[in-house]
């Protein structure tokens, strides 16, 4: 079975135009604190378990 790609646009996400810089730093602001967040909690779960 061959499978389908999906490609997105990210560039114009909510379909309606290109993001701002002030938008896409935004975003950029948002993933790393939500990757950091990630990772304190995950040594936390492995302290926890030892």
């Amino acid at each position: 079975m061959k499978t389908k790609k999906l490609d997105l646009e990210i560039d114009s996400i909510g379909g309606l135009s290109s993001l701002t810089l002030d938008e896409e730093k935004a975003l950029s602001d948002f993933f790393q604190k939500k990757k950091i967040t990630k990772n304190k909690i995950e040594k936390k779960k492995v302290v926890l378990k030892n």
